[in-house]
């Protein structure tokens, strides 16, 4: 018997068996990536939100900037600011004429304001072109069953035009009535029963 000839990327185990050990490019070590198997989540550096989620609150936001409710409690705090820094003890006060603070607070919320203001217009755009979409599709619907019933209708009226209906057969018997009235005063009227058979009808 000859010896099996041993290959490069086979090795002998303890318990004599041959394992295939990896070349090429399967020997890098590298771990497989199972397909199976969902992928781990990478981490990020940037914090992850819910987009829908802040656009609700944006809308909520945005929908409460956009009330009288707002606007009179705005117009407390800034009253109720001014009065207590120009009143209140001097060691109490806390921005002075000519408020930079109150400038500050309030250039904040609105640079807040415009842009949640706008994100809520965006997401109201989006909606109503979806329902302006939705609108001109369910038009074409009606359109089209509107032109299918209109054609059905003509259909059965130009069926209905070439039955025969009781008026016209009582029109038709009455005018054969009147042909037989008239031939009766004319002389005899011969009726299929009286009609003869046979060879005189040929030889006739």
């Amino acid at each position: 018997m000859t010896p099996e000839r041993e290959t490069p990327n086979r090795e002998r185990t303890p318990s004599g068996t041959r394992e295939r050990v990896p070349s090429g490019a399967t020997a890098t070590g590298r771990p497989r990536t199972r397909l199976d198997q969902p992928r781990s989540p990478r981490r990020r550096l940037l914090p992850e939100w819910d987009p829908e989620a802040f656009g609700r609150l944006s809308e909520r936001i945005a929908r409460f900037l956009g009330t009288g409710r707002f606007i009179v409690w705005m117009t407390v705090v800034i009253i109720a600011w001014v009065l207590w820094n120009i009143f209140a003890p001097v060691d109490l006060r806390f921005d002075n004429y000519p408020f930079i603070f109150l400038t500050l607070m309030l250039s904040l919320q609105a640079s807040y304001a415009a842009p949640l203001i706008l994100l809520a217009q965006n997401r109201q755009d989006d909606r109503d072109r979806v329902n302006l979409e939705q609108d001109r599709k369910q038009n074409e619907r009606s359109i089209a069953d509107t032109e299918y019933l209109t054609r059905e209708i003509a259909a059965l009226r130009i069926g209905l035009g070439e039955v025969a209906t009781r008026d016209w057969i009582r029109s038709e018997l009455q005018d054969l009535m009147k042909e037989l009235e008239a031939r009766q005063h004319d002389g005899h009227v011969v009726f299929p029963a009286e009609r003869p058979h046979g060879r005189d009808v040929d030889d006739h």
